[in-house]
């Protein structure tokens, strides 16, 4: 019994950690409905994504809020996202990237990475499919 005990802490303080940052990023995404900057269904994505790791109560409740459940639902339903959270996405990486590059990373090897990552993740953005902002909502 007390082998198992460590990985049973481990596993709660994963799942602690993982439900804070579902609901902080969900606490964002909120946020980012009414400030253009933040990007809504991204954070609602990592948001799903985090509760469905760690809490089936959050995740069920998540998926099913009248606002923000359909938001998420296109995606996971293979539908894609809107185009106006796709825009979005990929301007706040290339504003917050080279900004974090140029004014705040020393390291050349830390810039190349970050550049890469930049890249790769707005390649697979601009590869989700389109839904139209009404099919987002259904």
């Amino acid at each position: 019994m007390a082998k198992n005990r460590p990985s049973t802490l481990g596993q709660h303080g994963l799942r602690v950690l993982l439900v804070t940052l579902g609901l902080l990023s969900t606490a964002l995404a909120v946020i980012g409905i009414f400030l253009p900057l933040l990007p809504t269904v991204p954070l609602l994505l990592l948001a799903a994504a985090c509760f469905a790791r760690s809490s089936e109560r959050f995740h069920g409740w998540l998926l099913g809020h009248p606002q923000l459940g359909p938001m998420i639902n296109s995606y996971l339903s293979g539908r894609g996202i809107p185009l106006r959270a796709k825009l979005t996405a990929i301007g706040l990486i290339w504003i917050s990237i080279p900004v974090s590059v140029l004014f705040f990373i020393p390291q050349s090897w830390l810039k190349i990475f970050l550049l890469a990552l930049g890249l790769g993740a707005t390649i697979y953005l601009l590869r989700l499919p389109l839904c139209t902002e009404s099919e987002a909502r259904e």
